[in-house]
């Protein structure tokens, strides 16, 4: 299982759709997986706690737990912003890897002031980054900038990862 990971703007979704296609794996978008209360509060510019979080995770975390059942292998987005969410969405599998799409801030904030559609507003960018916590050393999660064309940063990834299908 991959979860590919970063603040909101980074490519998540573009990123782990093309990784899909390329394994052929099963993917869900996370944001699909928010509670309406949640897309709500964001929408409206006001920043997830961590109680309106954890339903959220786990509802993702059920989603890799049915594709373990399922023996499907799959790639899930989701912001996982902090150790203890990575911790969830693992959920003491051994099979789960992070992919940390990461950029500047600047660059991040101009791709969300080209987005339309989507109930991430751009002022939420600075509660993004000051709850991350990147990923630790002896996490299974590797990063990867973003600086590069989707199909540069997929090809990267796919060199590094452990696996293919």
């Amino acid at each position: 299982m991959l979860v590919v990971m970063g603040v909101s703007g980074s490519g998540k979704t573009t990123v782990a759709r093309m990784l899909a296609a390329e394994l052929g794996w099963v993917w869900q978008d996370g944001d699909d997986l928010h509670p309406p209360a949640n897309v709500a509060k964001m929408a409206g510019g006001e920043p997830l706690s961590d109680a309106d979080r954890w339903p959220w995770l786990a509802a993702i975390a059920a989603r890799l737990a049915q594709w373990r059942a399922e023996g499907r292998s799959g790639i899930i987005t989701c912001s996982a912003l902090k150790r203890a969410y990575r911790e969830a969405l693992a959920d003491g599998q051994g099979d789960t890897s992070f992919i940390h799409l990461r950029g500047s801030k600047a660059l991040i904030a101009a791709r969300l002031a080209e987005r339309r559609g989507h109930f991430m507003p751009p002022g939420l960018l600075d509660s993004q980054f000051a709850a991350l916590e990147a990923p630790a050393a002896e996490e299974p999660a590797l990063a990867f900038d973003i600086d590069a064309p989707p199909a540069a940063i997929v090809r990267t990834i796919l060199a590094a990862l452990p696996l293919r299908a």
